[in-house]
């Protein structure tokens, strides 16, 4: 931790990110100053063809505000064609350095000899960031991630923020660096939380406080959380949000063939799960749940758009 401290102490005060003084994001967009913003994402765009059609729809039905591809899937030139073909659609790059799967399995956008230490001995991405944090390097992380954002960019998207699949660019300092520098190369928001600076000297908190893009709350549906009705744990997470930026991750897909192969021995995020989330997000009771509780929906684009 204490080199992850180093690190982001060497970059804050080159990030080309800041607010207007004296006002909050919620005021920088119109809002008045205690909003509840919400950012509902979903995240995997990509990863199949249920995961896109699900996406499709969710997008179409308002059920969520946002989402990120994972660009060396092999189901991103579907979504991404799409995104293209509608421009207004808020979508982002899920940076993506792990392959979780258990029969199902990507390697890197560039040739697997240029990031030898991203990939295991079958040329896949590790499944766990605790894998890739021990071998990966700086300078293949760099290649790579930089090649799924232009990759996106060259298929006719512009990302309007940049994320990460399963927290892989938290996995070791050099990788952070990266992700917070590839902010600055692209102009583009990141999602990071306030609450992953609780570890960081007080001066470091606060200046990375006054940049607009960190999350105050974070949201994500975990196993443990699931007791009752699957909606259940998004009204206690709702009803809990605070004034400020808040985001929610949901991932969606099909429960269909597709899916349930994919997800085969992998229950958690699996086909069942992500069709309880398309539903959910797509139901009256949650969309009456977001507006009693007087939640703001927004997206990325905004915060870029502020940004820039």
């Amino acid at each position: 931790m204490k080199k992850i401290i180093l690190f982001f102490a060497s970059i804050i005060f080159t990030l080309g990110i800041n607010g207007q003084e004296g006002k909050n994001l919620a005021e920088l967009l119109g809002y008045p100053k205690d909003s509840k913003l919400l950012i509902i994402h979903a995240d995997d765009m990509g990863l199949s063809n249920s995961v896109n059609t699900a996406c499709i729809k969710a997008f179409e039905n308002k059920g969520i505000t946002s989402g990120s591809i994972m660009m060396p899937c092999p189901w991103a030139l579907e979504i991404a064609g799409y995104m293209k073909d509608h421009p207004g659609m808020d979508v982002g790059v899920h940076l993506t350095m792990t392959a979780e799967w258990n029969l199902y399995k990507w390697g890197g956008i560039m040739p697997s000899d240029q990031i030898p230490s991203l990939l295991d001995s079958k040329g896949y991405f590790y499944p766990s960031v605790e894998e890739l944090g021990k071998v990966a390097k700086g300078v293949d992380a760099e290649k790579e991630l930089k090649a799924q954002i232009d990759k996106l960019i060259s298929l006719g998207v512009q990302p309007t923020h940049i994320d990460t699949h399963m927290g892989s660019v938290l996995a070791n300092p050099e990788l952070i660096k990266i992700y917070m520098n590839l902010s600055d190369i692209y102009h583009l928001p990141v999602l990071f939380p306030r609450a992953y600076l609780s570890g960081f000297p007080p001066e470091t908190a606060k200046a990375l406080g006054s940049k607009i893009y960190l999350i105050d709350n974070l949201f994500m549906l975990e196993p443990q959380m699931i007791k009752g009705n699957w909606i259940d744990a998004y009204k206690k997470g709702i009803s809990e949000l605070k004034p400020g930026l808040n985001q929610m991750i949901v991932h969606v897909a099909i429960d269909n063939d597709e899916m349930k192969a994919i997800s085969k021995g992998h229950d958690d995020y699996g086909s069942a799960w992500r069709q309880h989330d398309l539903d959910l997000v797509l139901s009256s009771e949650f969309k009456d749940l977001l507006k009693s509780n007087n939640i703001i929906l927004i997206t990325w684009r905004q915060i870029k758009d502020v940004m820039n």
